[in-house]
């Protein structure tokens, strides 16, 4: 067992107690505090990047052994999947948390701030570790619980009312994914997912099986903010402090919605047809239907936040491709190659969004507003959040040499080589129209002649915003070096292979 891998939730959990005592007697302490936190797991979570590879750890809290070889206790597992979500979560929050020392400025109860950034971070951490169901759930609740209230920081009428509305569709989505857990239980008398993947393996009932998978889909895809369960993301997204839209939008629904279905339909269901050609049409759909919902928007944050559901259909469309071929026993290297396009372009939106979300927080700092009409001119006054928001619209609209281009060229391609010729039509079509999308924003925000009299005095944001973005923008670059063979293989195949080998993952548990 390695002893590193509850520091991922310990550590968050015990900071955000931390904050709240110390940083009552110590000012801008949870500031420091957050951002050295975040700074040691990102460190560690890359530590875990070049030492798992093809390897799978496995943690047992309290060092419960199974019993009669059924696992009775809490399994923590980290593998190749596992890691690339953990580093993805807390870069982006070690960067937010850096963002944040300036952007908090503007709001009261920062202790508040940084307990709830903090507690979130932990929850997603302790989500994509956990080995088990019911932990799932326990750290999903610690996750969304402080989301919501993140959202309403502000405590505006409108940032209250997209609270109250993320409140309600997520207080409905965990209750679809007790519900499913329950009926889980009931069938397996378990909740380890390996374990639970051995007791379907040993016979079902078809009709509660194709239930229980409806259950957990439509749970998290509320959570993952898919088509038709997005209601709750634009408000939210748009209505939070910015380091939390960059958070919701760049890691949220990739750790406690994509990742978790991901993981359960891979690695707990039996990959089957019908299932697959469900989740690739919801994935489409979010991909398209999220694109033309965006380019309609004037508000900043509202149209990335459109732009999310869009790109995660991306991710889901591929990955999906990937199980219909699974399910098929097609060649493994059309297989292979799909799931990476998924998890590269996973990997990229974290890095694009999340940038795109600090630009938009930068603006409306200096200026006041979300609204396109009232910009204008700002890459003057501005010039380091012009540069980086370029780089990250070009990213995002798949326009080489950017990250995006090459996990979307992937994407296309795989689609092509499985004769899915409609699916890579409709890419290419979304591309363009995000292309669109992105050179609006640009204009109106960065180059259109502005006559309002308040744009005349903006000056670039403070240091620790501007080095966020900065970093970020160099992320942005460098992931483009995924497309090369041999550095794609190494990050991305320890993952494809716990993901699309079905007897890896539950054996390496199991026989602990």
């Amino acid at each position: 067992m390695n002893p590193l891998i509850p520091l991922f939730v310990v550590i968050p959990l015990a900071g955000a107690f931390l904050i709240m005592i110390i940083g009552r007697f110590i000012e801008e302490f949870n500031k420091y505090f957050t951002s050295l936190v975040l700074l040691f797991l990102t460190c560690i979570s890359f530590y875990f990047l070049f030492i798992t590879g093809e390897n799978i750890f496995v943690y047992k809290v309290g060092g419960w052994e199974p019993i009669n070889s059924v696992p009775i206790g809490i399994y923590m597992v980290m593998d190749g999947f596992t890691v690339i979500v953990v580093c993805i979560i807390n870069l982006i929050g070690f960067l937010s948390a850096i963002y944040s020392i300036s952007y908090i400025k503007r709001y009261t109860a920062g202790n508040y701030f940084y307990a709830l950034f903090c507690l979130m971070i932990g929850g997603m951490n302790g989500v994509v570790l956990s080995g088990d169901l019911f932990n799932i759930f326990v750290f999903l609740e610690i996750s969304v619980i402080s989301s919501y209230a993140l959202v309403a920081f502000g405590v505006e009428s409108n940032e209250l009312e997209a609270s109250f509305k993320y409140q309600i569709l997520g207080g409905l989505a965990s209750f679809l994914i007790l519900f499913g857990i329950g009926f889980i239980y009931w069938e397996t008398k378990t909740l380890n997912i390996a374990d639970i993947k051995q007791a379907f393996s040993s016979g079902y009932n078809k009709t509660t099986y194709l239930f229980i998978q409806i259950l957990i889909l439509s749970g998290f895809g509320l959570k993952a903010a898919i088509i038709p369960f997005h209601a709750w993301l634009p408000d939210a997204h748009s209505s939070a402090p910015s380091p939390i839209s960059a958070m919701l939008s760049g890691i949220f629904i990739k750790a406690v919605g994509i990742y978790v279905i991901i993981r359960l339909f891979f690695n707990m269901f039996a990959v089957s047809e019908g299932m697959a050609v469900l989740i690739t049409t919801l994935g489409t759909i979010s991909m398209v239907i999220g694109v033309f919902l965006a380019i309609g928007q004037w508000d900043i944050k509202r149209l990335l936040a459109y732009h999310s559901i869009s790109q995660m259909g991306y991710v889901v469309m591929s990955v999906g491709i990937g199980m219909i071929l699974l399910s098929r026993g097609a060649k493994s290297e059309i297989v292979s190659l799909a799931i990476a396009g998924g998890l590269f372009h996973l990997i990229n939106h974290a890095a694009f969004k999340g940038l795109l979300f600090l630009n938009a927080g930068a603006i409306e700092y200096t200026t006041g507003t979300r609204n396109l009409k009232e910009m204008g001119g700002l890459a003057k006054s501005m010039p380091v959040t012009s540069a980086t928001s370029f780089i990250a619209s070009m990213s995002i609209s798949g326009v080489p040499p950017f990250n995006g281009f090459f996990s979307k060229l992937i994407i296309i391609i795989a689609a092509i080589m499985a004769k899915f010729y409609l699916l890579a039509a409709l890419a290419v079509l979304v591309s363009i129209i995000t292309l669109a999308s992105f050179l609006k924003f640009q204009r109106y925000a960065f180059f259109n002649k502005s006559a309002n009299p308040k744009n005349q005095n903006i000056r670039e944001v403070p240091f620790p915003m501007v080095f966020s973005m900065v970093i970020l923008s160099i992320i942005c670059i460098l992931l483009s070096l995924l497309v090369i063979p041999e550095i794609r293989h190494t990050i991305l195949s320890p993952a494809i292979d716990v993901l699309t080998d079905h007897l890896k993952y539950s054996n390496s548990i199991l026989v602990q």
